[in-house]
């Protein structure tokens, strides 16, 4: 197979597996983190040749489960406040913290930042205070747990919730 297809192959492939092409994935990191490429490969543990090949679509897939953990740590870690304000020094300690981390992946976990109120800025985004207190009431009487995250975000925003 040409270089080409092989290529188009494994973008395929990465979509698939991974939701859209690695490429686009490490771009937006080492933009929000403000890192180069070769920075962005030691944080997560991946040599630079590697991580180009795999950003490129010559390579399909990370084969390293712990590779995969920490970009995902990375990923939910934009979202958090201190790192969102892009504060170098919240930058410097969130690529810190995931390049020292020892995950472990199994069967049954991805291990990530479980921490749920990364979530609260999103849903923020997406809803105002208004909506979200909306949804959560509606959401109330089947599905408490999501209404009660909802609660949280508009409490974590400063809000009374009622």
């Amino acid at each position: 197979m040409e270089d080409h297809k092989i290529v188009q192959r494994n973008l395929a492939l990465q979509r698939e597996w991974y939701g859209e092409p690695l490429g686009d994935r490490v771009r937006r990191l080492v933009v929000a983190f403000n890192v180069s490429q070769a920075q962005l490969a030691d944080v997560l543990g991946i040599s630079a040749p590697m991580l180009s090949q795999v950003m490129s679509g010559r390579r399909a897939k990370i084969g390293n489960p712990s590779v995969l953990a920490r970009m995902i740590m990375l990923e939910r870690k934009v979202l958090t406040p201190d790192v969102a304000t892009g504060a170098p020094e919240a930058l410097q300690r969130a690529l810190d913290d995931v390049r020292e981390s020892k995950p472990t992946v199994s069967r049954d976990s991805l291990p990530v930042n479980g921490d749920e109120s990364v979530a609260y800025p999103v849903l923020r985004r997406v809803a105002d205070r208004v909506e979200l207190q909306q949804a959560a009431d509606l959401l109330h009487e089947d599905f408490p747990a999501i209404a009660e995250l909802f609660r949280r975000a508009i409490r974590a925003a400063g809000y009374p919730v009622k």
